[in-house]
């Protein structure tokens, strides 16, 4: 035994010398450990560059952020910027202070979308996959703790990530936290809002929560982050420039005995319900997660926005059902805005208790409290700025509202002047059953002729009422309000506005969306974001009934302009028609008298 020890040590050692030696320099630290840490600091570097220190207009509060566009669009959180207001100022680590004005706000998310002013190439964060974050992955947070950053540089801590998905109940607020980034690299007051990156310097997340000693108000090692993916999804409502709201499956759901998931309560107004969902069924899946538990779903419903649809497996009777369900919002609109302006007083009364974003120190009635603010003194709103900022109910910044429905507009006319064909418009082709269609559209009056009969609409009377052909939730209605937006636009055909982005029926990726109030009813058309064409809409005749979808394909060339000569309609769960059109012919605008 002594004789086999001996040879397999002398093999050993055999092996080893026979290793090349690993690259030594003459201080003994091996050229592998400072690879690594040059590596480290690089992207510490590249991940500094975009952080942003966030200073209210009179110096009073603020807190970090993170710059994710060239032009200045900079992330941050909600209660940050509520007791800020819409116009502020940002320091950089270049050492320079910028104008800064509020875009959109997800109040229920803890989220801001900021635009920071005078560049147009400000470095950037890189957005990674926040769902490829794994417990034990090293990442660091960098930003403003205790407002410290007067000097314009930003504060760096590293440390690991403690856990994923976790999810946070409202603590007497509105903010929810749900599907964050748990790490132990120190999140203290002033860091809220800054950036959470991953060990190559890539964008996981938004620091917003965490835990603090009840006296010294410093971090315990618990900070969490919104996820950068949860951001994205809300990323397009945000350049909205309106104040967001969350969804909601219109049910709740408990564990039962063997620990399924199930539904506990529905409302019959609900999406889900009209799409089968009842009392009593599992839910297996949702947003194509697995779901384990109670927090497990709250999670996945928290990071989707109002109106998006979602897909759900539902276990019932030993069979799985798959639905697509679309999410209803968490508030009416009114009480969001009441909400967001209870939130936003709390938020500029001064630090008292463990309020996360403001100095820290002694408390109000102190003798020695300071009595300067912290951060720097910002001017008055200059006159350039004042022009980004306009006010209106249920807008953070409508400024940017009206930016966005200019940019798809001007998208959507690459398709051609329209307005040119202000005319009747008769459309004419077939079913892919071989059946006849035929449409008459016009400004007063519209007309359709399809298998499931004749049907008219009438301006004067309820749209919402008129939903001919028979069985497609309002064909005809749609088409009339297709012909009206093209030809008039978004700022002649009555109420519009930039809803966000959202996904479609069997499509892959986000399209930008604009709603158009037209009579009683309420349409969303779908635009494809690089080439700007009109790709689907969507008319809602009334709250909790299913839409009528219309999607658009094969475009060609018509009269110098370019129109779809395939037409799918949905309706509920299933497809009414789909129309292939070979005739279309255009009659030109009236000239006046």
């Amino acid at each position: 035994m002594k004789r086999l020890m001996m040879r397999s040590a002398i093999c050993l050692l055999t092996v080893l010398a026979a290793l090349p030696a690993p690259a030594v320099l003459a201080d003994g630290v091996p050229e592998a450990v400072l690879a690594a840490e040059r590596q480290r600091t690089e992207a510490i570097a590249r991940a500094v560059a975009s952080a942003v220190s966030v200073f209210s207009a009179d110096g009073n509060g603020g807190g970090s952020g993170v710059v994710i566009s060239p032009d200045g669009y900079a992330l941050s959180n909600f209660h940050v910027t509520s007791p800020v207001g819409s116009y502020m100022q940002c320091s950089m680590a270049d050492g320079r202070l910028y104008d800064a004005v509020i875009v959109g706000l997800d109040p229920t998310g803890d989220v801001a979308l900021i635009k920071l002013c005078g560049r147009d190439d400000f470095p950037t964060a890189v957005m990674a996959d926040s769902d490829d974050v794994r417990v034990g992955d090293w990442c660091f947070a960098v930003g403003n703790p205790f407002l410290l950053a007067t000097d314009f540089q930003p504060t760096v801590t590293y440390g690991i990530v403690s856990g994923v998905h976790r999810y946070q109940f409202p603590a007497g607020t509105i903010l929810e936290y749900a599907d964050c980034i748990q790490t132990d690299a120190s999140i203290n007051p002033g860091n809220s809002g800054g950036p959470l990156f991953n060990a190559r310097g890539e964008l996981i997340g938004i620091n917003g929560r965490g835990s603090f000693e009840k006296r010294g108000r410093v971090n315990v090692g618990l900070g969490y982050a919104i996820s950068i993916n949860q951001i994205k999804n809300f990323m397009g409502h945000l350049r909205s420039g309106r104040i967001v709201d969350h969804a909601t499956l219109g049910a709740t759901v408990s564990a039962n005995e063997d620990g399924g998931i199930v539904i506990s309560n529905i409302l019959e107004s609900s999406d889900a319900y009209r799409r089968g969902v009842r009392y009593g069924d599992e839910v297996i899946r949702f947003g194509g997660r697995s779901i384990g538990s109670v927090n497990g779903f709250k999670n996945v419903l928290g990071i989707y926005p109002r109106g998006w649809r979602v897909p759900l497996t539902i276990l019932r009777d030993g069979k799985e059902r798959e639905l697509l369900v679309r999410l209803s919002g968490v508030h009416a609109r009114e009480e969001l805005i009441e909400l967001v302006q209870k939130q936003t007083a709390k938020d500029q009364q001064p630090p008292h208790g463990k309020r996360p974003d403001k100095a820290p120190g002694k408390q109000p009635g102190d003798e020695d409290e300071p009595k300067q603010p912290h951060g720097p003194q910002a001017p008055p709103v200059p006159a350039a700025i004042a022009k980004m900022i306009k006010e209106r109910t249920g807008y953070a910044n409508y400024y940017f509202n009206e930016l966005s429905l200019e940019r798809v507009w001007n998208g959507c006319r690459t398709d051609g002047d329209f307005s040119k064909f202000g005319g009747r418009w008769k459309l004419a082709g077939k079913s892919l059953e071989g059946d006849a269609v035929s449409f008459q559209l016009d400004h007063a009056e519209s007309s359709a002729v399809v298998p499931a009969g004749e049907s008219t609409v009438a301006v004067g009377t309820d749209f919402s009422e008129q939903l001919g052909p028979t069985g497609s939730g309002g064909l005809l209605a749609s088409f009339h309000i297709w012909r009206r937006f093209l030809i008039d636009g978004p700022t002649r055909i009555g109420d519009a506005y930039y809803l966000g982005t959202q996904p479609l029926r069997d499509r892959k990726g986000l399209y930008d969306v604009v709603a158009v109030t037209f009579d009683v009813v309420e349409a969303h058309l779908s635009f494809e974001p690089g080439s700007g064409r009109l790709v689907a809409m969507e008319m809602f005749p009334e709250l909790g009934q299913d839409p009528c979808e219309v999607y658009f394909d094969t475009y060609r060339e018509v009269q110098e302009v370019r129109l779809p000569h395939r037409i799918t309609v949905w309706h509920g769960d299933g497809v009414f028609a789909e129309l292939e059109l070979t005739e279309i012919e255009l009659s030109p605008t009236k000239e006046a008298t």
